[in-house]
């Protein structure tokens, strides 16, 4: 079984905020501690937002946030060049529903290894 099948991946924001969740720690540092324990193993961290807010700030935004991941597991032991950013912005939904419920789903971080 591969690290992203058993790990959790999906790491959710609050509106226009860009601080890793206390409820996501936990599931960080599982990850933190895979970064740190293989030296060779490679992780990108997607950045998104919703839909709500230009194009450019959903960009901007989501970098934030995906460096906010970055910080994170960084500061658990991972190491930097470990680790790939890159934002999405608005422009790969997890959910299309024009919603809070929807909206809330896709303000993320994901985590994929490669």
């Amino acid at each position: 079984m591969g690290i992203s099948e058993t790990l959790g991946g999906i790491f959710l924001f609050d509106f226009d905020q860009a601080v890793v969740r206390r409820s996501g720690h936990a599931e960080l540092d599982k990850h933190a501690s895979a970064l740190s324990g293989d030296r060779y193993l490679r992780a990108r961290l997607e950045g998104h937002a919703d839909e709500r807010g230009t194009r450019e700030y959903n960009l901007a935004l989501g970098e934030r946030r995906a460096n906010a991941v970055r910080a994170y597991l960084v500061a658990q032991g991972a190491s930097n060049s470990q680790i790939e950013v890159i934002s999405y912005g608005e422009e790969k939904p997890f959910n299309t529903m024009h919603n809070e419920s929807g909206w809330a789903q896709n303000r993320r971080v994901e985590i994929v290894y490669r």
